[in-house]
């Protein structure tokens, strides 16, 4: 029993790395994608007003995205997290509730991720469509 116990604990520590790899080495780039795509669509309302979108989908390739099943939602959270703070500072409203959601896609023109958004007044991470439809 206590060698199972070790082999479930080995296999969360590497999930675990493995989110933490996604969400702390690709970021950088990926993050600078997300608010750059927040940024290229906001509307300024007035001078005092500026709506940004609140539904963002970040497509990863479907390899990564098996791997990442468990923590899928963990790593939507993070990505959101930034987002949100980076709407503050630039004194954003959203659109709604705010929402990050991932997803596999079988073929991505840069091998590794494609961000789309648009503002949805009401939305859920699991039930916003595919920004394609």
């Amino acid at each position: 029993m206590g060698t199972l116990k070790q082999w479930e604990q080995a296999l969360e520590r590497w999930q675990d790395a493995l989110v933490a790899k996604f969400v702390h080495s690709e970021p950088v780039e990926l993050l600078d994608k997300l608010r750059g795509e927040c940024d290229n669509h906001v509307v300024v309302c007035s001078q005092t007003r500026v709506v940004a979108p609140n539904a963002y989908e970040v497509e990863i390739d479907s390899s990564l995205h098996k791997e990442l099943a468990r923590h899928v939602r963990q790593v939507g959270q993070a990505l959101m997290d930034s987002l949100a703070r980076h709407g503050e500072s630039r004194g954003y409203e959203w659109a709604g509730p705010l929402t990050v959601r991932v997803t596999a896609a079988v073929h991505l023109p840069n091998g590794r991720y494609r961000i789309a958004c648009r503002p949805m007044p009401h939305v859920r991470a699991d039930a916003f469509p595919s920004a394609r439809e």
